[in-house]
């Protein structure tokens, strides 16, 4: 099939873009058609915003026959599909469009320090399926990017689309570079010991076929909660990874801040009394003192517990705390008071509606978000904190899962970015992939393993 091929491909560029001045229905300039056209129309449709062509030239702005021209490409290229029809008024009744979601899939996966999750969406970033297992990624990248591409090829045989993979989320723990002016960026994975120089993107990219966005993964939970979870349909909001590290995700007016390097919310370096927010409040640190506690026998409740299973965690503080261990319901009560006590100047800044609270030591229960809550009251202005709400996620290791999946559905169909591949019928055919490919490949030369269901070995 031709596509686009009878189509002007001239497009208006970024800057005439914003400068253009809105102009009322008619026939489009040459500059306004094809790419842009199509890009305009289909994230119309895929929003909702409009989904009749009636609706569609209101928004647009474009003529009857340009839309009809448009909607029968996107048509043809499989992106929508007529849907049912709408009510009449005072004429024939409206026949509506809508985006086709299963066209393609979106593959996640969240690395962490002894644990990889994945997952596949549809084009909407809706989750469909979700795999955990734990892996030590200490071990190096190597068997870790080949066990992804693995479990990425055993989810398409079981989930696949018509249109194969479009994209993949990729969250790590720590920092991620921000690129600097470009749309596919393979940034450095700094976070594991002996990951330094090894192209883990590069190749997970010619594994897969298909692009790769990267993010921290408390930026992917962020997006996961916003999209998913407790601020679904909320503007600004904070949420806090309370683990091994501590860090924070903002969404200001409704984007992620990520700061000019990409290193926003590392909260967890912030100084409080006795050392900075990780040595105090981090799952490592409790660990420690809760061990200190069993071993002298501070605490009866984890010395049992150390007796029996010969380890103390964090989880165990937490249920100390709930059975009403003194030892334990202090331990989490200083630990949700320098939290708060960090977030309060947040809250001050940001004016945020939301806070939530996710990780493993922010699972330890109620007496630490009631630490957390008391001390972002206490020192925040009363008009920031009139209607703030501070919640424990309830989503656990699905929101970093969705978030990726989200980032990379926001990519995809970015404006500047669809007109790349709209009348290629895959972002896997964009001129800016084939260019990353082309580069990649130079970095590996790794094919992927067969595919086989999840339970096998990263050795």
């Amino acid at each position: 099939m031709r596509r686009g091929k009878d189509m002007d491909e001239r497009s208006i560029s970024n800057d005439e873009q914003a400068a253009a001045p809105r102009r009322a229905a008619g026939r489009p300039r040459a500059s306004e058609s094809a790419h842009g056209s199509l890009a305009l129309l289909l994230n119309l449709v895929r929003s909702g915003v409009a989904t009749t062509r009636q609706e569609l030239e209101i928004q647009s702005e474009m003529g009857r026959a340009v839309v009809t021209d448009r909607l029968a490409t996107l048509l043809k290229l499989g992106l929508i599909e007529e849907g049912e029809l709408g009510l009449a008024v005072g004429g024939r009744a409206p026949r509506h469009v809508r985006f086709r979601p299963r066209m393609g899939i979106i593959l996640a996966a969240v690395l962490d320090h002894s644990s990889l999750a994945v997952g596949v969406s549809d084009l909407t970033g809706r989750l469909l399926a979700e795999h955990h297992e734990a892996v030590e990624l200490a071990a190096g990248p190597e068997p870790v990017v080949q066990r992804l591409a693995t479990l990425f090829a055993w989810m398409l045989e079981e989930h696949g689309s018509e249109g194969g993979i479009w994209g993949i989320g990729l969250a790590v723990p720590g920092a991620v570079e921000k690129p600097d002016g470009q749309r596919l960026f393979a940034p450095a994975l700094t976070a594991f010991q002996n990951w330094d120089g090894f192209p883990f993107v590069e190749q997970l990219a010619t594994l897969v076929g298909a692009p790769v966005w990267v993010r921290s993964g408390v930026q992917t939970m962020t997006m996961g909660e916003l999209k998913s979870g407790s601020g679904i349909g909320l503007t600004d909001m904070i949420f806090v990874k309370l683990g091994r590290s501590i860090s924070a995700g903002v969404i200001s007016e409704g984007a992620l801040h990520r700061g000019a390097q990409g290193a926003a919310g590392m909260i967890g370096h912030t100084f409080v009394e006795g050392g900075n927010l990780e040595t105090i409040a981090g799952s490592e640190a409790l660990t420690r003192e809760a061990r200190q506690a069993a071993d002298s026998g501070r605490s009866p409740y984890l010395a049992g517990v150390l007796a029996r299973t010969g380890e103390v965690t964090v989880t165990d503080a937490g249920h100390g705390a709930q059975l009403g261990d003194p030892f334990c319901i202090d331990l989490l009560g200083r630990c949700g008071r320098a939290v708060g006590e960090v977030l309060a100047p947040l809250a001050n800044l940001l004016n945020p509606s939301l806070i939530v609270l996710g990780g493993a030591v922010a699972e330890t229960g109620d007496i630490l978000l009631a630490a957390v809550r008391e001390a972002v009251y206490r020192q925040s202005h009363p008009v920031v904190t009139r209607d703030l709400r501070i919640v424990r996620s309830q989503m656990g290791g699905s929101a970093g899962l969705v978030g990726a999946a989200q980032v990379v559905a926001e990519a995809l169909f970015d404006p500047r970015f669809l007109q790349g591949w709209i009348t290629l019928g895959s972002p896997c055919e964009h001129p800016e992939f084939k260019d990353f490919l082309a580069r990649a490949a130079l970095d590996t030369v790794t094919r992927p393993a067969k595919p086989r269901p999840p339970g096998g070995s990263l050795a």
